[in-house]
């Protein structure tokens, strides 16, 4: 064995082994007493309203996903403003033009109406 990968496997086997005690600590001193309260799913405070399984609009999931996308977007932008001076007229037009698509992108969800919310 190498021992450069030694500390790897140090780390493997601590990420293992807490995880383990910790479900074995709860198992073994946790409280064992089930009631109707406490197996009602928790939502947030709110009482429960209708079935777990209850449909949710496109609109959600569409939301997170443009939020997602755009959020993103800030990842790139920052490592590029601390690098603006030596990347030069060349980065600045590359990130202008990532900029213009994704400008062009948030204009095509506004029109098909994605960001309104009824």
């Amino acid at each position: 064995m190498r021992f450069e990968y030694v500390a790897v496997l140090a780390s493997l086997v601590v990420a293992a082994i807490i995880p383990i005690a910790f479900l074995l600590v709860q198992w073994s001193f946790g409280p064992r007493r089930p009631s109707l309260t406490k197996s009602e799913p928790f939502e947030c405070g709110n009482p429960a309203s209708g079935t777990a399984w209850g449909r949710f609009s496109v609109k959600f999931y569409l939301t997170a996903i443009l939020f997602i996308v755009f959020d993103v977007e800030v990842v790139f932008l920052y490592p590029w403003a601390l690098e603006f001076r030596p990347l030069g007229m060349m980065g600045f037009v590359e990130m202008a033009v990532f900029v213009a698509i994704l400008a062009l992108g948030l204009v095509y969800v506004w029109r098909k109406g994605a960001l309104e919310w009824e």
